[in-house]
């Protein structure tokens, strides 16, 4: 699944509910499941990640949907490495990085 067909399979699935809850109510949902990535992490809750992993993304996406930003598009900010020195690894200044 390409990271567009993820963010319209998310839209087909939740985009009616969270676009009605708005982007301040949906965001504070994005920072739960941040929190509970957050944990899992720090647990070391291995078999529980990729479901973590997953709900921060399905999240992020119907962000972003609602803001109007297709994540393939965003995504493209990276497509030539580092934003600032366009390297990969990145090479700038320790003092620089992101």
């Amino acid at each position: 699944m390409t990271l567009d067909e993820f963010q319209k399979q998310v839209e087909s699935i939740y985009f009616e509910r969270d676009s009605a809850r708005g982007l301040s109510g949906t965001f504070m949902w994005f920072l739960e499941e941040v929190g509970e990535l957050a944990h899992a992490l720090r647990q070391g809750e291995g078999e529980n990640l990729k479901e973590e992993f997953a709900d921060v993304l399905a999240w992020l996406s119907t962000l972003a949907s609602i803001s109007g930003v297709r994540l393939s598009d965003a995504a493209q900010r990276y497509a030539q490495g580092c934003p600032y020195c366009h390297r990969a690894p990145c090479s700038c200044p320790p003092a620089n990085k992101p």
